[in-house]
């Protein structure tokens, strides 16, 4: 029997088996280390250390606890090491307890090989199998992942986590992920089922000079084909996931205009695929901005695309109040991920919605319905969109802000 109907989720799993261990902690203190992280490994790749250079080096050096020695995975307090493979990068006097007699005696990137990496702490084992619970009550058919270590992560994931009911047979067999422009393992990807195949997809890492790419991670584009048997039978359908700029550690003039180039590069991106004759796009991710932010503008009133929370009927995942936000409580200021249609889809949606179920929320994680064993597979809700294939409507479901089901021991929002 031909499936008549199509779901569609937008889920950030915030990492699926390792994650950053900054990322685990207080903003304040996360957004510190990620930033002195992200600009001294740009300082290594300088041609040329001038003295300028390697007083940065050492000031960036001294903030991540890397003066003394190149960092232990074993101290909890340590959230950086500092790899060398070739080279010297530093000189270590012995009698300096403090780190203030450290030279750097690298003249520059021809002298030594060597990056500062992010530590990784495994992430708790009820939240995995939470976050599997999450995908698979949602029961979408196309799933877009975002914040996910790799592909083959992803896949161990799925193989393992998401099977039929024999266990023999994964419930996504198709799974890809194309490693995008950010170091610390939280790209972008997809899931399908058996009657999506993936047909092929378009990277746009490369969109915009060296040095100073638009996208964060990535906009890929996933191109499937409408199952036979459906009224849209071998019509493309084309799902462009995203994950733009954060507002962590401060929502600057210049968090913004990146997102804002970013969501004109992808209104672009979509333009492009409509001109060239493709009806069905979906537009996803994790946008990290409000719907009336000056951001996003370019995607949400440039466009003809609907975000999924237009469609009737919309269930917000709380049945007590109205909760439009996908992170945190679900209030309005927490409305950063979106599911957004094309005319095509938006006028067959018979149905959307924010999957809250086991979401902490609310200072004793009580807000919303809960599920056991309790532990937050992440701080998102997945937004999902029901939509039909035949003469019948288009159901898309979405989920909302937080990652996962929820619980105690909620982690801190990630810096992208």
């Amino acid at each position: 029997m031909v499936q008549q109907s199509i779901r569609i989720a937008s889920y950030n799993v915030e990492n699926l088996f390792s994650r950053p261990r900054a990322m685990n902690r207080p903003e304040e203190v996360a957004a510190g280390i990620l930033r002195a992280h992200a600009r001294v490994n740009e300082l290594f790749e300088r041609e040329v250390y001038t003295p300028e250079v390697k007083a940065e080096i050492l000031q960036l050096l001294g903030e991540l606890k890397l003066l003394r020695d190149d960092g232990d995975v074993t101290r909890k307090n340590t959230f950086v090491v500092l790899r060398r493979i070739r080279g010297k990068l530093l000189h270590r006097p012995q009698n300096d307890p403090d780190g203030s007699q450290v030279t750097v005696v690298a003249r520059g990137r021809a002298d030594w090989t060597g990056w500062v990496d992010l530590i990784k702490d495994r992430i708790d084992e009820k939240a995995i199998s939470n976050t599997a619970r999450v995908i698979r009550e949602v029961r979408a058919d196309i799933v877009g992942v975002v914040e996910t270590e790799d592909r083959l992560t992803l896949a161990r994931f799925t193989d393992s986590l998401l099977v039929d009911a024999t266990g023999a047979q994964p419930t996504y067999p198709h799974v890809m992920v194309i490693d995008g422009n950010d170091p610390r393992g939280i790209d972008v990807g997809v899931l399908s089922s058996a009657a999506y195949p993936l047909i092929s997809m378009r990277s746009h890492i490369d969109d915009g000079p060296f040095g100073d790419r638009v996208f964060s991670r990535d906009c890929p584009e996933y191109w499937f084909t409408f199952p036979a048997g459906t009224a849209f039978a071998g019509q493309p359908l084309v799902v462009l996931v995203n994950h733009f700029k954060s507002k962590f550690g401060g929502n600057n003039a210049a968090s913004i205009a990146r997102r804002k180039r970013q969501a004109a590069r992808t209104a672009e991106i979509y333009q492009a695929i409509r001109d060239a004759g493709v009806t069905h796009v979906v537009v996803m991710g994790d946008f990290n901005d409000t719907p009336d932010s000056e951001a996003l503008q370019p995607l949400l009133t440039a466009t003809d695309l609907t975000d999924i929370a237009a469609v009737t009927p919309f269930d917000d995942g709380d049945p007590d109040e109205e909760r439009p936000g996908t992170f945190g409580n679900g209030t309005k200021s927490n409305k950063i991920d979106y599911l957004l249609l094309s005319p095509s889809l938006r006028a067959r949606a018979t149905g959307a919605g924010i999957f809250r179920m086991g979401v902490w929320g609310g200072a004793n994680g009580t807000l919303f319905p809960t599920s056991t064993p309790s532990r937050p597979a992440t701080r998102r809700r997945p937004t999902t969109l029901r939509s039909t294939s035949t003469s019948r409507s288009t159901e898309a479901a979405r989920g909302a802000g937080g990652r996962g089901t929820g619980g105690p021991g909620v982690r801190p929002r990630d810096a992208r």
